[in-house]
């Protein structure tokens, strides 16, 4: 065997243990919380320390063995089929094997039937939810992350017409990999907002100028015309004006209202809940480098107006005498020891709770940059401007995908990602970016 083929399989073999380690854990919590939930249902138990250390041994062992006889722990945590549950229903039922006959053989002694009934059953749910959760979560992740490597670098198209010839187009420009179809073009404004193969239809009442989609859509780089297509049917009507920015989103009025009460009720709380944390950060900057603790920069946000973002600081205060240059990671020596350790956990970002507060921010949407590096990124690709229709985030969809971006390169990625979350951006695409956040940050995943 190879020195390559050696690695993997010692990484395959790694991987699997610390899965049957995650599952087993998990086993655990659950046989822990049913019978604690039992506990409070029930008159106090004598000797209760000592039947829950019985049962969750007994636990640990019926989920090593559910696993080591399902398979469960060789399939890798992301796969989320028919096959892992079948493997996740076999383990759940070998271990509940072993707690009811630890239970009937008198190894774990309830006070009443009635209790070791309701243990198991409540057992059986807890468990089946510990174990498929957190597959389905690793599953989803990696459907977003591969959705998204596919749509990086691709040409933004529509397709003219809704004809099953326009319908084979658009599979086809997919297939390609060179365009992302994000919908079709019709003059027939019945037509308008139907949903074709996934894709909406987008009315514009002449195919031939499609700038008042330019805002909608955050930019098309080409129309593709299916061989059947009628050039006819283009009229010579009353083209729309894309100065007035129309509505460019699946967010209406109401979702936009929700979304602006909701960043104002939950950066208000989370300033009062985090202000011990917030004293705490602020005092170990002053104690270590001085004045100041608050770093505030210029960024360019709604409209295309400048606003001070605000962060704590964690550079040196001359980090920047040689003109503007980018964050380069953990290892850039420009941080101060306690700016490394606020950077690693995210907790510079805090005081942007007030930038989200006072409206110039949100919690969700695209990040805010420096005019000096929008002036680098608009040479290479002008859609920037349609980031302005919407507020820039604390987190964004590209932040989860592209992280940090230290080169030009990545900042043009970034782009793609953002213009992206512009199309489909609405207040479930929100909460999905907000609760795949939290679960990168808890996970210990960098961004």
């Amino acid at each position: 065997m190879s020195d390559f083929e050696n690695k993997k399989s010692r990484k395959s073999y790694a991987g699997a243990r610390l899965i049957l380690l995650q599952d087993s854990v998990l086993s655990v919590l659950a046989s822990l919380l049913s019978i604690l939930l039992v506990r409070s249902l029930s008159e106090p138990i004598p000797g209760f320390s000592t039947i829950v250390w019985r049962y969750l041994g007994l636990s640990l062992a019926g989920a090593i063995l559910g696993s080591l006889l399902s398979g469960l722990w060789k399939i890798e945590a992301h796969r989320m089929n028919s096959s892992a549950i079948g493997k996740i229903l076999l383990l759940v039922f070998v271990k509940e094997t072993v707690l009811v006959v630890a239970l009937l053989t008198g190894l774990v002694v309830l006070p009443a039937e009635i209790y070791a009934f309701l243990v198991i059953a409540v057992d059986v749910v807890f468990t089946a939810i510990l174990l498929i959760s957190p597959r389905y979560i690793f599953a989803t992740m990696r459907r977003e992350e591969r959705a998204v490597s596919r749509n990086i670098g691709r040409l933004t198209a529509l397709v003219a017409g809704t004809s099953p010839a326009a319908v084979a187009l658009a599979a086809d420009a997919e297939a390609s990999g060179r365009f992302n179809v994000v919908g079709f073009l019709t003059t027939d404004r019945s037509k308008e907002g139907q949903v074709i193969s996934g894709l909406v239809v987008y009315f514009c009442e002449d195919v031939r100028d499609v700038s008042a989609l330019q805002w909608r859509l955050g930019g098309i780089d080409t129309v593709l015309f299916p061989m059947d297509w009628d050039h006819d049917e283009v009229q010579g009507t009353t083209v729309r004006s894309a100065a007035d920015m129309p509505d460019h989103s699946r967010m209406t009025r109401i979702g936009y209202a929700f979304k602006r009460a909701f960043d104002i009720a939950l950066s208000a709380s989370l300033l009062i809940v985090f202000s011990p944390l917030i004293a705490i950060c602020a005092l170990a900057i002053y104690l270590e480098d001085g004045k100041p603790v608050i770093y505030r920069q210029e960024r360019i946000g709604k409209f295309g107006k400048p606003f001070n973002i605000l962060k704590f600081r964690s550079m040196r205060l001359d980090a920047e005498q040689g003109g503007p240059a980018l964050y380069s990671g953990d290892s850039d020596d420009r941080l101060t020891k306690v700016g490394r350790f606020l950077r690693q956990h995210h907790l510079d970002e805090l005081p942007q709770l007030w930038n989200v507060l006072r409206g110039d921010m949100s919690f969700i949407g695209y990040r805010p940059e420096r005019q000096y590096y929008i002036d680098q990124i608009m040479e290479r690709n002008p859609r920037y401007r349609y980031l302005y229709q919407i507020r820039p985030g604390v987190t964004s969809y590209a932040t989860l995908y592209n992280g940090y971006t230290d080169t030009l390169e990545k900042m043009l990625t970034r782009l793609d990602l953002d213009l992206y979350y512009l199309r489909n951006h609405s207040v479930l695409f929100d909460a999905k970016v907000l609760g795949l956040t939290f679960l990168k940050i808890v996970s210990g995943r960098k961004f």
